[in-house]
């Protein structure tokens, strides 16, 4: 069954960061795609829609980065987040195949964290 829910900013975000998570359900794994900024706006969006699909009790975990256009230090820590929360039960992908997102993640050393995929497919992939 596929569901998806997609939100954009929280009311009274910031204008010139628009962006949206969606949740998909993908034969049992759980996507989210994030667009746009993601920063203190989105963050919280991220942040719920992770949850959700934690109670989805999905085999893996993907979020994918690839229509980011900005990783603040705010969206890296709702991966950290979403990371930790599934400790055990799910693992968790992230797609980050551009420079936008990957230098951040590399900077912050959480590529040795996470399992990083250049693109949707692979991260997909068994």
């Amino acid at each position: 069954m596929a569901e998806t829910d997609t939100t954009g900013n929280s009311p009274g975000g910031a204008a010139g960061s628009p962006g949206s998570v969606a949740l998909e359900d993908r034969d049992g794994t759980a996507v989210l795609r994030v667009d746009g900024a993601l920063d203190l706006a989105l963050a919280p969006k991220l942040r719920q829609l992770a949850e959700r699909a934690t109670r989805l009790r999905p085999a893996v975990l993907v979020i994918d980065l690839t229509d980011v256009t900005f990783l603040a230090s705010a969206g890296m820590a709702e991966l950290v987040r979403a990371h930790r929360g599934l400790t055990g039960s799910a693992p968790l992908r992230v797609v980050a195949g551009s420079r936008i997102t990957l230098r951040p993640l590399e900077l912050t050393r959480l590529t040795d964290e996470f399992a990083i995929y250049p693109s949707l497919p692979d991260a997909l992939a068994p």
